[in-house]
């Protein structure tokens, strides 16, 4: 039985609910399946008409436009009712997606970049009678969709937990067909405006809902193939923490993105310490225990710096984080750098299968999360398989 890795960021496990799952959808644009024709954004031409409805409608229909709002002609009753305002009629089909994989597609996966300040909500994942990034920005899509249920349910890369910062999170969320044609639609009264393609459309539509939340910032929507997991499909994702010891310029603009440290820290000791954490452990002594879950993880870079206004700043970037998987280590560095703990021993916490006192998890709020990477289309679907495989240590055998 394949278990999946468990938490990947600095939140509570949150369940993984959603829509039928798309593969392959790659545009924009709208289609009949089973007559290949294409309109909208990346088709770029008229709408086609299926086989036989022109001979029963007995020529064009009255005041019939496509899809960017041009008369279709070609019959004596396009003149009739020539009125620009008239909405183009639309049929129910399918966004475009490769031709072999029409009649097994209902959905459209949907990537989201976005950022957001973390001080106000109780983390990513939604929690009944608190706010949540996640909550309002589900509850934004479903007020866009409202005549449209189901609503989308949002898979994220990282769960951040509460006072967590983002500045490149990226989630997904999948469309019906249905849902899809009423946000790319030309909207009655809107003239001859140029249509737009399906993630700019949500992108406008969602921005415009979140304006009075300015601690969420969407920075793009886009069509992805079916195979891509916000969270399953991710390489890495790289995190940052700042401190300000009394070297460092304290700014109280930046007070709720810093963490304010009394002493001065002896940074090549935590430069390191934190070499030492590189590679692939079981990080159990570093992570809040989760019936079930691995605490295997391969960290890829840690590394610390002064910025030239002396801050200090942790750069970590791993496949996985288990929950506060980061603040502790940024922790176990500090106390280091105060002369508390020798840096050495940080290498043979490793051999500890449970969470120790030795130092303390740092404050949420000097931690934002800074980038999510993604393989490239072909090995989406491959990542996200081997990803919810069960991680182990390698045997090592006595010679």
């Amino acid at each position: 039985m394949v278990e999946h890795n468990g938490n990947d960021g600095e939140g509570t496990q949150a369940v993984e609910t959603g829509q039928t799952t798309a593969t392959g959808c790659n545009s924009g644009g709208v289609a009949w399946p089973e007559h290949g024709g294409i309109f909208g954004p990346d088709g770029g031409g008229r709408r086609p008409s299926p086989p036989g409805e022109r001979e029963r409608q007995g020529g064009t229909r009255h005041g019939e436009r496509d899809f960017f709002g041009t008369h279709l002609g070609g019959g004596p009753k396009a003149a009739i009712n020539d009125n620009p305002r008239v909405p183009p009629r639309l049929t129910l089909v399918n966004l475009f997606v490769p031709r072999a994989a029409h009649a097994a597609l209902g959905s459209t996966r949907i990537r989201l970049d976005l950022a957001y300040d973390g001080t106000d909500f109780t983390g990513w994942a939604r929690q009944p009678g608190f706010r949540s990034v996640q909550a309002d920005i589900e509850n934004g899509l479903a007020g866009i969709l409202q005549s449209f249920p189901p609503h989308p349910t949002l898979i994220v890369a990282g769960r951040t937990d509460a006072g967590v910062h983002a500045r490149g999170q990226v989630a997904h969320f999948d469309l019906t067909a249905e849902q899809a044609h009423s946000l790319v639609r030309i909207q009655r009264g809107t003239g001859n405006r140029p249509p737009v393609d399906l993630g700019t459309a949500i992108l406008r539509r969602l921005g415009g809902i979140l304006v009075t939340k300015p601690d969420i910032v969407l920075r793009r929507a886009t069509v992805v193939p079916g195979g891509f997991d916000a969270r399953f499909s991710a390489m890495w994702r790289r995190y940052e923490y700042r401190i300000a010891d009394p070297l460092a310029l304290r700014d109280p603009q930046q007070r709720l993105r810093t963490t304010w440290h009394p002493f001065k820290l002896d940074l090549p000791a935590m430069q390191a310490a934190a070499a030492t954490l590189v590679g692939l452990h079981d990080f159990a002594a570093y992570c809040k225990p989760r019936p079930g879950a691995t605490t295997i993880r391969t960290v890829q870079d840690f590394r610390w710096h002064r910025d030239d206004d002396g801050l200090i700043i942790a750069t970590i970037q791993a496949d996985a984080f288990c929950h506060s998987m980061v603040r502790a280590m940024v922790g176990a560095c500090v106390a280091v750098g105060e002369g508390r703990l020798d840096g050495s021993t940080l290498a043979t916490l490793h051999f500890d299968n449970h969470r120790i006192s030795e130092f303390k998890v740092m404050q949420a709020h000097g931690l934002t999360l800074i980038d999510v990477g993604y393989p490239d289309d072909a090995a989406l679907a491959q990542r996200a398989i081997d990803t919810r495989n069960r991680r182990s240590l390698p045997v090592v055998v006595a010679e």
